[in-house]
């Protein structure tokens, strides 16, 4: 699948927000050359953080939710940086995804899914990357999940 994420998202019931302004002292993203390094995205839906902990008060498929909500504001970021053209976006390159879990939870990979498996189902062989999930002892605003990433655009 190349081009048209657009329709794809459309198909898949999300439209795209628009780009979330930073939070702190920090540009959204940046380019050089042809990537775009996406700062971390937090767990956030229609304005309100989605805050929890796995392994506390959050379960890996809510968590996973979260996840796909980072990799929504992601795409929104690219989309910025190729001014309003999502069909300039090549690839994903590599994410990495935080989880605010407890010291024993392990399935950060599980939780991160969320945000890679929506990637795929909307790019296709274009949404595959590399990736670290890791976990995190806390998060901003005690958000449950925050994904960066780096994206390849034209």
């Amino acid at each position: 699948m190349s081009g048209n994420y657009e329709a794809r998202l459309a198909e898949l019931g999300v439209t795209l927000p628009d780009a979330p302004a930073p939070a702190a002292n920090y540009v959204p993203y940046t380019k050089s050359g042809d990537l775009v390094f996406v700062s971390g995205q937090v767990s956030m839906k229609d304005g309100v953080f989605i805050t929890g902990k796995l392994g506390a008060d959050t379960s890996i498929e809510d968590g996973a939710a979260a996840a796909k909500t980072c990799a929504i504001g992601l795409l929104s970021q690219v989309k910025a940086a190729c001014e309003g053209d999502l069909d300039r976006l090549v690839r994903v390159v590599k994410l990495t995804g935080f989880v605010n879990s407890t010291p024993d939870f392990c399935d950060q990979p599980k939780v991160v899914n969320g945000a890679s498996d929506f990637l795929v189902a909307v790019l296709g062989d274009a949404g595959r990357h590399s990736r670290s999930a890791v976990s995190a002892a806390s998060l901003p605003f005690g958000v449950a999940v925050e994904v960066e990433g780096i994206f390849e655009i034209r």
